[in-house]
């Protein structure tokens, strides 16, 4: 693994704070941004012998929930934030 890989103890250590309660989602691909549910931990072995985990989105049909929430694309900068065009001032039926 590289020193920019994510560990099993980093991942604890990102997910202790938050609420133990709390559905975990997955955001897989930054060109067709959507949610995924997580269903599986598998741990394997790389071809160094090393041990690596990963996270497995589920088999069933309702394992996609759906497009990522935009907050959480701009957060990953797989998009930036979408402002709203400035409005034009209205023309009258005069033309003007």
């Amino acid at each position: 693994m590289s020193l920019a890989d994510m560990t099993v103890g980093d991942l604890i250590d990102l997910l202790s704070g938050c609420d133990r309660s709390a559905p975990v989602g997955q955001a897989m691909n930054p060109f067709f941004l959507m949610a995924h549910r997580l269903a599986q931990v598998v741990r394997s072995v790389d071809e160094a012998g090393r041990t690596v985990v990963y996270l497995a989105e589920g088999q069933d049909e309702d394992t996609q929930l759906g497009h990522l929430p935009p907050e959480v694309a701009v957060a990953l900068a797989w998009q930036g934030p979408v402002q709203a065009l400035p409005r034009r001032p209205r023309r009258t039926a005069g033309g003007k």
